[in-house]
């Protein structure tokens, strides 16, 4: 009798848990639980962002940082940066607030209407408006929707990094909203994303390709020794990346940056700065514009 009970619970649980619909891991939760981002949270019934307006980190970076280098060069962006992330990469260079929950980090709340009006007030150096950042911001996509809906009003621009490991629809809540994106295309291999990031290559390449289709975008490809740093793999890369548009995608930057030893990925040392340069003259036989970075 007790085995049937418990198995009885198990099935009413299961029935009362919602599924989060943000990413790939689909987190069925109960009430009050968190999701495996560490951000997402069941409230009421409904799956929402605990970590809606709570900031851990703000700056005004230059655009380069991001990295974007083809979308207002030499300007400055407020990059804003929450916690939680839905990918659990071993090298994850941001890990203090990535790889944390909201009592894991200091933070403080701030309104979308607060953050609109200190991007305003910077204007006078060189601010052309908010990045989201850090840490993966589409764990709180509402939060960039109503920030992105204020910036527009006011004639900011909107810049998303992210690692698109989220669903369409998701990303077609910020159609028109977000004006420019850097989007990790961290390998080309399924089997990688699943043992080194906890994550899925399809997912990324559909957020990659409807992006493409509607905002300014650059691609970013950490090479980490060992784990993708083959001149087979640039080449798929680069190559899917020119077939992105209908074929015209040559156009879309790729920044290929150096790997340094962090959080769990210490047994290796940094990528090669050789290797750095040598990957991107491969890709640029694909592509117009490609960057070393982090040499």
């Amino acid at each position: 009798m007790e085995n049937t009970k418990s198995l009885t619970n198990d099935k009413e649980a299961a029935n009362s848990a919602v599924q989060c619909g943000v990413c790939m891991h689909g987190c069925l939760l109960r009430e009050g639980q968190t999701g495996r981002c560490r951000a997402r949270i069941c409230r009421d019934g409904q799956v929402i962002a605990g970590n809606y307006g709570k900031i851990t980190s703000l700056a005004l970076d230059p655009i380069e940082k991001k990295p974007l280098n083809r979308f207002y060069p030499g300007s400055y962006v407020l990059s804003v940066g929450s916690y939680g992330c839905n990918l659990s990469c071993r090298f994850c260079q941001n890990y203090e607030i990535a790889q944390a929950g909201a009592d894991q980090v200091p933070w403080r709340e701030v309104s979308p209407e607060e953050l609109c009006a200190y991007a305003l007030a910077m204007k006078n150096r060189g601010n052309i408006g908010l990045a989201f950042t850090y840490n993966e911001p589409l764990v709180s996509w509402e939060y960039v929707r109503d920030c992105a809906r204020l910036a527009k009003q006011e004639g900011l621009k909107t810049v998303l990094v992210s690692n698109g490991s989220v669903t369409l629809p998701v990303l077609e809540q910020l159609q028109g909203l977000v004006d420019a994106m850097n989007i990790d295309l961290k390998s080309f291999r399924p089997e990688t994303y699943r043992s080194f990031m906890g994550g899925d290559l399809e997912t990324v390449k559909a957020f990659i390709s409807h992006a493409a289709s509607w905002c300014h975008l650059e691609l970013t490809t950490l090479i980490v020794p060992g784990m993708n740093d083959s001149e087979e793999e640039m080449r798929e890369i680069a190559s899917w990346i020119c077939s992105l548009r209908g074929g015209t995608g040559k156009d879309i930057p790729l920044h290929i940056s150096r790997f340094f030893p962090r959080y769990r990925m210490r047994d290796r040392g940094p990528t090669p700065v050789g290797r750095i340069y040598h990957l991107a003259e491969i890709a640029g036989e694909y592509l117009d514009h490609v960057y070393p970075g982090n040499v």
